[in-house]
C-alpha cells in the first residue's frame, strides 16, 4: 500500500465514522440505487414463482433449512424474536449508531432484495436520531452479528431499549416504544427479506472494529509525541530517528514514525555527552516498534474498509440469480480485531518501558527516583508507575485472540465461527486502558519537564499538560492527572491526524 493509499484508506474510515455523528443525515438513495434493489428483489420474485428453494423465504433458519416456510411477515418476525437473547450493557452511542449506517449502506447496494420503501422508513428513522441500544455480549459473529443486530431491529419494532440525547449532548437509554412515539413514529414491522438483510452483516463488529482502529491509530500517535519529548528533554541520541535509518530499511511505518518522532524533538537536538550514544530499546526503537504498529495498522484499515464497502448477506443476487453463501462470516473482521488488539499492546508496553526510563536515576539523567524532590519522605510517580503496569498486564489478558476461541455451535450449523465481536469488545476495553497508560506516561513528561527544568514549551499539548499536572512539591492522588492528560494527548493526537491526513 502507497503512502497515499493508507493515508486515504485512514480517511476513508474516519468518514465512516464522522459519517455516523449525532446529527448527519445519510443520503437518499440515488436513481442506481433504486434500480438495483428492484432488480434484485425482481429476482427473488422470480425464483419463487419457479418454485425453487430460497433460505429464509421458503426454508427455516440455519439447521432448520431442511424444513418448509412460506410466511414473510411471521418468518421475519420469528428470526428478530428468537435472536432476542443480547445481554449485557449496550454498546456506545457512537458504535450504535454506526452500526445502523453500515447495515444500511450494505442493504442498498442492490445484493439483499430488499424494498426501497421499507429502506427508507429505517433511513428515516435514523436521520431524526432514533438510536437502538445494542447489547454488546451473545454473538459468535458467524451468520453475522446475529443477536447485536437483532436487538436493534427489535429496539425499531418498538421492544427493547434506545439511546437518547439530551440538550447537554449526555446519553442514556429509554424504552424504545416511548422514543418511537415521541418521534412519532410507528413501530416497524420486519417482513423476512428485510430482516434476513438487516441481521445477516457483520455490522456490530465491523463498526466497533473502526471505532478501535481510530483510537490505536491516535495512541501511536499520541505516543509519538511522547517520545519525541522526553528524548528532547533528557537529549539523548538523535541519531535514531533520522531518515536514513528508515531509507536503509524501507518499512514505510518506520519511515511514518520517524518523522512523527522528529517534529515533536527540539529543534538541533545534540547528545548529552553523559547520555549512552546508544539508548534503551524504548527510545532506540520507537521508530521500529510505532512503524511496525503503523504497518499493521494500514492492513487492518485496508480489510475494514473493504469490508464497509461490501454486501455481507445470505443469500445474495446477482446477474438475476439467487445464491447461497457465507459472506456474513466475520473473520476478516475477527482477525483485524485480533491484530488490532496486538498492535495496542505494543503501543502501550513502549509507552509504559518509557515511563520506566524516567522514573530510574540511572536512566533519567541522575534525578530522584520516581522523580519525587523528597526521596525517602515522598513517593512521586511510585504510584502511577505501578498502575500503569497493572494496566499492561489487564491488556495482555484481553489481547488474546478471539480467534482462538471458536466454538461449533447452532446444531453444527455453524461450525466453525469468528467471535468477530468478542474480539472487538476487548479490544474496545484494553483501548480504555491504553490511553491510561499513555496519561500516565504523559503526567511523569511533565515531573520530568519541571525538575530538569526543560521548559513547558509553548506548543500543544505541554502548556496544558503542565498546568493539569504541576510539580510535585508533596504527594498527592494522581489518578485524575492520569485521565485528564490521557484525554488532551488523545485529542492533541487526533488534531494532528487530522492536519496530517487532510481531513
Amino acid at each position: 500500500m502507497s503512502s497515499a493509499e493508507k493515508v486515504s484508506t485512514r480517511r476513508e474510515l474516519a468518514e465512516l465514522i464522522r459519517g455516523a455523528d449525532p446529527g448527519v443525515v445519510l443520503e437518499d438513495c440515488t436513481a442506481s440505487d433504486l434500480d438495483r434493489m428492484r432488480e434484485s428483489s425482481a429476482t427473488v420474485d422470480k425464483a419463487l414463482a419457479a418454485g425453487l428453494p430460497v433460505y429464509g423465504l421458503t426454508r427455516g433458519f440455519g439447521p432448520l433449512v431442511r424444513y418448509p416456510a412460506d410466511s414473510e411477515l411471521e418468518q421475519g418476525r420469528g428470526m428478530i424474536a428468537h435472536l432476542g437473547t443480547g445481554q449485557g450493557p449496550p454498546l456506545d452511542p457512537a458504535a450504535c449508531r454506526l452500526i445502523v449506517r453500515l447495515r444500511l449502506n450494505s442493504m442498498r447496494k442492490g445484493y439483499s432484495a430488499v424494498s426501497p420503501v421499507f429502506w427508507q422508513r429505517l433511513a428515516g428513522l435514523w436521520n431524526r436520531g432514533f438510536v437502538p441500544a445494542i447489547p454488546r455480549e451473545g454473538t459468535v459473529s458467524a451468520s453475522g452479528d446475529l443477536q447485536p443486530l437483532a436487538a436493534a431491529a427489535l429496539a425499531y419494532s418498538g421492544s427493547g431499549e434506545a439511546w437518547v440525547r439530551n440538550d447537554q449532548g449526555v446519553w442514556s437509554t429509554r424504552p424504545a416504544s416511548l422514543v418511537l412515539a415521541e418521534l412519532g413514529a410507528e413501530p416497524l414491522e420486519w417482513p423476512v427479506r428485510e430482516a434476513l438483510a438487516f441481521v445477516n452483516g457483520t455490522g456490530a463488529s465491523l463498526a466497533v472494529a473502526i471505532l478501535n482502529h481510530e483510537s490505536v491509530l491516535r495512541l501511536a500517535r499520541a505516543v509519538a509525541v511522547l517520545t519525541g519529548r522526553l528524548a528532547g528533554l533528557l537529549r539523548v541520541n538523535p541519531e535514531p530517528y533520522q531518515p536514513a535509518i528508515g531509507v536503509a530499511r524501507g518499512q514505510r511505518g518506520q519511515l511514518e514514525a520517524a518523522e512523527w518522532l522528529r517534529r515533536a524533538l527540539p529543534p538541533a537536538l545534540e547528545r548529552d555527552e553523559a547520555r549512552p550514544l546508544q539508548e534503551p530499546y524504548s527510545l532506540r526503537c520507537a521508530p521500529q516498534v510505532l512503524g511496525a504498529a503503523l504497518d499493521q495498522l494500514d492492513s487492518v484499515a485496508d480489510v475494514l474498509a473493504r469490508e464497509a464497502r461490501g454486501c455481507t448477506d445470505n443469500p445474495i443476487t446477482s446477474d438475476g440469480v439467487v445464491l447461497h453463501g457465507g459472506n456474513f462470516h466475520a473473520m476478516p473482521v475477527g482477525f483485524a480485531s485480533d491484530l488490532t488488539g496486538l498492535v495496542l499492546h505494543q503501543v502501550a508496553y513502549l509507552a509504559e518501558r518509557q515511563l520506566a526510563v524516567l522514573c530510574d536515576p540511572v536512566l533519567n539523567g541522575g534525578l530522584p527516583p520516581m522523580l519525587t524532590p523528597r526521596p525517602g519522605r515522598a513517593c512521586g510517580l511510585a504510584g502511577v508507575q505501578l498502575s500503569a503496569t497493572s494496566f499492561v498486564a489487564k491488556i495482555r489478558q484481553l489481547g488474546y485472540p478471539a480467534s482462538l476461541t471458536s466454538l461449533p455451535t447452532n446444531g453444527w450449523n455453524q461450525d466453525h465461527v469468528p467471535m468477530a465481536l468478542n474480539g472487538a469488545n476487548s479490544v474496545a476495553e484494553a483501548a480504555g486502558l491504553a490511553w491510561l497508560v499513555v496519561g500516565s506516561l504523559a503526567v511523569g513528561i511533565a515531573q520530568l519537564d519541571a525538575m530538569s527544568g526543560g521548559g513547558s514549551g509553548t506548543s500543544r499539548p505541554w502548556p496544558e499538560l503542565a498546568a493539569l499536572s504541576p510539580p510535585l512539591e508533596a504527594d498527592r492522588p494522581m489518578a485524575a492527572e492520569v485521565r485528564a492528560a490521557g484525554k488532551l494527548l488523545a485529542d492533541t493526537a487526533a488534531e494532528l491526524l487530522a492536519r496530517e491526513h487532510g481531513r
